[in-house]
């Protein structure tokens, strides 16, 4: 059952700041709510002021520049990232990642920035926005500044935001050519929450076809999305082929830590790390030969 609190509706990001100071570290900030109704439904959660900041209309857009890449607003739906031409076009994977994020529904109203800010080891987008090496714009009282996404992530459902600050950008650079990047996940149904996930990101150089560099990110295996760091090294300077996909898939296997739960054990999860890094990094592979 939730209990009560005081409610406010900003309409800018410095009205939502200024709430954010004068309450600081007892507010809480609620965009669509897809994740945080649940669990303050669930009583894990209370706040004496909950700040819905779904009405700041300066914070939904999507915009492409070649030079600064991709921005996103914090509170651009789901839907709208899957739908985007510019997206489909330059940024697939964001598409094909909102494809399989819960329902139609959910997507529908709920945040890209909401769901970062949940911070959920599990959640589809933080894995491959850390693949595109991506990066997001917090602002506060003391000013704005930038975090790498991999770096957003502290525990689980702990993200590095001060208790004055509130996301308000995805900052996405434009891939390097010859990049391919792609991700699965693997569900009991279609967009349900992954049991695993992994995204893949891999570069090659033009003239001789060796990986120049390769991200792979897992998801659900670990209390934050990982970066099988181990597994990247297994690729990077080699000429790849499909017994080093598989080598780079059974060594991710060994750097993550995953849950216990009904949906598997840590020993099956793992063994879905190798099969699912295996085809996302297949993937990658083949988009990065295309590119």
């Amino acid at each position: 059952m939730i209990g009560d609190f005081e409610y406010f509706a900003p309409k800018t990001v410095d009205e939502a700041i200024a709430l954010l100071s004068k309450y600081k570290g007892e507010a809480k900030i609620i965009a669509g709510g897809q994740s945080m109704l649940v669990v303050m439904k669930r009583g894990l959660l209370t706040t004496e002021y909950l700040i819905d900041i779904k009405g700041i209309a300066a914070l939904d857009y999507i915009k492409y520049d070649e030079g600064e890449g991709l921005r996103i607003g914090a509170l651009t739906i789901h839907r709208a990232i899957e739908k985007s031409p510019i997206i489909q076009k330059h940024f697939r994977v964001l598409s094909e990642m909102e494809q399989n994020l819960a329902t139609i529904q959910t997507r529908n109203w709920g945040t890209i920035g909401g769901n970062l800010c949940h911070g959920d080891p599990a959640g589809d987008p933080a894995p491959v926005l850390i693949a595109l090496n991506a990066k997001l714009k917090l602002a506060g009282s003391g000013g704005e500044r930038i975090i790498e996404v991999e770096e957003f992530s502290k525990d689980y459902l702990e993200v590095a935001l001060e208790p004055d600050e509130m996301l308000t950008e995805i900052q996405v650079p434009t891939p390097l050519s010859h990049t391919g990047i792609a991700c699965e996940k693997l569900m009991v149904m279609k967009g349900d929450m992954g049991v695993v996930g992994a995204a893949v990101s891999i570069t090659l150089s033009p003239k001789d076809g060796v990986c120049k560099d390769a991200r792979i990110v897992l998801s659900n295996c670990a209390s934050v999305p990982l970066r099988a760091r181990g597994a990247e090294k297994k690729l990077i300077g080699k000429v790849l082929n499909d017994s080093l996909l598989v080598e780079a898939g059974e060594v991710a296997s060994t750097e993550a830590s995953p849950p216990v739960d009904v949906h598997g054990s840590a020993e099956y999860r793992q063994e879905m790390v190798k099969v699912f890094v295996r085809r996302a990094a297949t993937k990658a592979l083949e988009r990065a030969k295309a590119a």
